[in-house]
């Protein structure tokens, strides 16, 4: 039986493509005998991108993807079709497979649970509205209406702008608040989609003015977060509200 060394067995492989692997070592042989969790990011990846290119595996090809993002899904579900398609390999259709299956898995987090979440703490509401903010290339505003046992009533987007900014309507945030419940108290969120959680002047200013507005309505502004990638801003943790 030939053997052969670690780098001639590597070279085989990017030659021959995954089918010459032994079948323990192919992605879709792999999640079917030993399930889905036991499989690397790369490997799943491959899985969408099926086939490689002339150089690299359908694995190596998911490597280099992921190493473009320094292996952060997250920042991998924020990029374009036109972004995959300038690797090697990847075309039109192989992108449009990832990026639709990346975001099937950003829509699985905001499938509302049976029962409501209590909101104890900023990280809480985090938990509860981040997958919707978190990867929007756009600033967009919303609030969480709670109940008087603090649970989340229903989640609100109140406007969506540009890059920049957004504008915030007073009137339709209360109205909100009244239609739905109502509710006794809610959440202040946007996105900063430059990745700085620091609030603008802009953002103290509209705190207060939604403060004040829910006091003479009696309905509590509890926290306003600010959204950045996987982190966050509370205004409430902050002693800033």
């Amino acid at each position: 039986m030939n053997q052969y060394t670690r780098e001639e067995s590597d070279a085989i492989k990017k030659v021959s493509g995954i089918k010459a692997w032994a079948e323990d070592d192919r992605p879709r042989e792999k999640l079917n005998s030993l399930g889905k969790e036991n499989l690397t990011d790369a490997e799943l990846l491959a899985i969408l991108i099926r086939a490689g290119s002339q150089s690299d595996t359908a694995v190596d090809l998911a490597k280099k993807i992921l190493d473009s993002v320094d292996n952060n899904l997250n920042e991998l579900g924020r990029k374009s079709i036109a972004y995959l398609t300038r690797f090697y390999g990847i075309g039109q259709a192989k992108a449009i497979s990832i990026v639709a299956a990346l975001e099937l898995g950003r829509r699985r987090q905001l499938v509302s649970p049976t029962t409501k979440p209590k909101i104890l703490g900023s990280s809480d509401a985090w938990n509860v509205i981040a997958p919707q903010l978190m990867d929007l290339s756009h600033e967009e505003f919303w609030i969480l209406l709670l109940n008087r046992a603090n649970k989340v009533i229903s989640k609100e987007r109140i406007s969506s702008g540009g890059v920049a900014g957004t504008v915030v309507d007073a009137k339709i945030v209360f109205r909100k608040a009244l239609e739905n419940g109502p509710a006794c108290s809610l959440i202040l969120v946007h996105n900063h989609p430059s990745g700085n959680i620091r609030p603008s002047q802009a953002d103290i200013e509209i705190t207060k003015k939604l403060k004040m507005a829910g006091e003479a309505l009696d309905i509590g502004v509890l926290d306003h977060l600010i959204i950045a990638g996987q982190s966050y801003y509370s205004f409430a943790d902050d002693g800033a509200l």
